[in-house]
């Protein structure tokens, strides 16, 4: 069904918020790994984002009930994989340009395609096949290995983004019974414990003054990002809401250029744009839907 005007500017609106929590957590994300390691940003962060999810639950006065988990096993692999989803996220922002990173995240819902099949049942049809072909051809031209040396963080990039496809299709699953404050307390509190004993492990200590706005950012952004972008595919379909997130990547392209002297690569965009038009192929066929 096609979007009214006003659901594609209420879907806007959300995707605006969605894209500004992106680029801050970006931009937090490089300044909080000048002292720390990711295992000690994501402590740090996931605390702040319990903190905001119970004062949201008690505000809203919830009740216990609202915290009760369905299907346990579902919840404990899902938030390992966005644990380690995150941490290659954040491993790579300091790894790559960031226009990179982006654009091979933007891979995800092109893993989605390729696991569906095997993981919920499923069919492989020919659509999907060229989803995924289109979309490794964009994989390609961003990364391009053979011209330029294929680094860890191009392969940071690209496990953010399959752990990232993992956690969509594990959501699904856990969004039939739980309730959506369910899924936050119980990721922001998991990730934390986590992360603690590795961080004190590889030394986490107390931040400095100077890192506590940018952790605070992580926490804030951490959840406003994907409330917003859920927010938007609840008021119009993907087809609508992708293009809107495509914009995310020159903007961050920009930041990049602006803020650490990143050069505009042109065969970055070329890739984004392939794998832009495959994510199209894949959110305008039939039956398509995207937690």
């Amino acid at each position: 069904m096609q979007a009214t005007p006003d659901q594609t500017l209420r879907a806007a609106l959300w995707m605006t918020g969605a894209i500004a929590s992106f680029l801050l957590m970006a931009v937090a994300g490089r300044a909080v790994q000048v002292e720390m390691n990711t295992f000690a940003l994501m402590f740090w962060r996931s605390l702040i984002g319990l903190a905001i999810v119970l004062l949201v639950w008690r505000v809203a006065g919830l009740g216990a009930r609202a915290l009760r988990p369905a299907s346990t096993g579902t919840h404990a692999i899902r938030h390992i994989v966005h644990f380690s989803g995150q941490n290659l996220w954040f491993w790579g922002l300091t790894a790559i340009p960031l226009a990179q990173l982006v654009a091979l995240e933007f891979t995800s819902p092109i893993w989605v395609v390729l696991l569906a099949p095997l993981l919920l049942g499923e069919s492989f049809t020919r659509r999907k096949f060229a989803v995924a072909l289109i979309g490794f051809c964009g994989i390609l031209i961003v990364a391009r290995p053979g011209l330029e040396p294929l680094g860890p963080g191009h392969l940071a990039g690209l496990g953010a983004a399959l752990c990232f496809a993992l956690n969509t299709m594990l959501t699904r699953r856990l969004m039939r019974d739980n309730t959506v404050i369910c899924v936050l307390f119980w990721m922001t509190l998991s990730q934390a414990l986590m992360a603690l004993p590795v961080g004190l492990w590889t030394g986490m200590s107390w931040p400095s003054a100077a890192l506590w706005p940018w952790l605070l950012v992580l926490g804030v952004t951490g959840l406003s990002a994907h409330y917003c972008l859920t927010s938007a595919l609840n008021v119009a379909s993907a087809s609508v809401v992708a293009p809107m997130e495509f914009i995310r990547l020159p903007l961050i392209a920009m930041v990049g250029m602006l803020v650490y002297a990143e050069a505009l690569d042109p065969l970055v965009f070329l890739g984004a744009a392939v794998i832009f038009a495959a994510n199209m192929l894949n959110a305008r066929g039939p039956r398509t839907a995207r937690a």
